[in-house]
């Protein structure tokens, strides 16, 4: 037990000044205090035990080997500027009626219609085993109120390294806490090591805490995941000859907007440097007026002198 206490002391010293960079020293001290609890155990059934509960106050999940996706879903819908908040509603309606919690509504937000155009966005959380099906559920909806499904993505991140690292940095930070609240609780070593001790510990759960927190929303990200349906609308035509005619017409506005902007853009860049010509301009014409006159009155002196010679 001397040997180990003095090992614990060693790590309460060094834990003040642990940082990221400091990871693999700190794990090596660990295992050094591991090896000689394993020596002085009567036994591998109670480490086992010891090492289950120390898991489970970690909130460690030791089924997290499997591999860990957080998807994200994109829908897009196409429907008149009317229907847009109902088909919205429905959407939501859908999602409240996933059991268990399954779905949770994020945000929702939509426009006012200008003219024939409106747009909205809905965001969802959906349990990760409903999502696929709840896409489909959110098409029939929409099929059923007019409108059209023109978008669809999936794309999906691989979290399972960093829930595995993250673990494991939770395992080594609540290991050595236990650690140094042994050493606190025995009140074995010198003052000097029981205070850096208190000062360890209270580094070390800072840490778990942020850890457990990491840990949190990558899981959740896992479980539910997110899904953001985007909704517009324009005036239809029946074929695509007068499609492109609508979406011209729909586009004066913009156009306009656009042509008055640059045409505000050239004034402002031109109006100084047109100032600034007429300013030399008028420079250059009072210089050569004043230099034709010098010459004048010039050529008039020498005349008069040569008349009266």
């Amino acid at each position: 037990m001397r040997n180990w206490a003095i090992g614990t002391c060693a790590l309460a010293l060094t834990v003040a000044g642990c940082s990221a960079s400091e990871d693999a020293a700190m794990m090596e001290s660990v295992e050094r205090v591991q090896t000689v609890d394993i020596a002085e155990a009567p036994g591998e059934a109670e480490t086992d035990s010891a090492l289950g509960a120390e898991n489970a106050t970690a909130g460690i999940d030791k089924t997290s080997s499997a591999p860990q996706i957080a998807y994200v879903y994109g829908y897009g819908f196409r429907i008149a500027p009317g229907e847009i908040a109902p088909l919205a509603q429905r959407h939501v309606e859908l999602c409240e009626k996933l059991a268990n919690n399954g779905c949770r509504v994020l945000s929702l937000q939509q426009s006012g219609s200008e003219g024939s155009y409106a747009y909205g966005t809905l965001e969802l959380a959906v349990a990760a085993s409903k999502a696929r099906n709840f896409g489909k559920d959110l098409a029939s909806s929409a099929d059923s109120l007019g409108g059209e499904q023109v978008d669809t993505s999936i794309s999906g991140e691989d979290l399972s390294k960093q829930i595995v690292d993250t673990e494991a940095r939770l395992r080594a930070r609540t290991l050595l806490r236990d650690r140094l609240m042994e050493v606190l609780r025995s009140r074995q070593g010198t003052v000097a090591e029981l205070v850096e001790a208190e000062r360890g510990v209270a580094q070390v759960n800072e840490e778990i805490d942020q850890a457990r927190s990491w840990l949190a929303e990558m899981r959740g990200r896992v479980a539910y995941s997110r899904v953001t349906i985007s909704y517009n609308s324009s005036a239809r035509t029946g074929g695509s000859f007068g499609r492109p005619i609508v979406d011209a017409f729909q586009s004066i506005g913009s156009i306009l907007g656009t042509t008055i902007a640059f045409m505000i853009y050239a004034l402002t860049v031109l109006i100084p440097v047109i100032l600034a010509l007429l300013g030399l301009g008028w420079l250059w014409r009072k210089s050569g007026i004043r230099l034709f006159r010098r010459s004048a009155a010039k050529e008039a002196q020498a005349g008069d002198e040569v008349k009266g010679k």
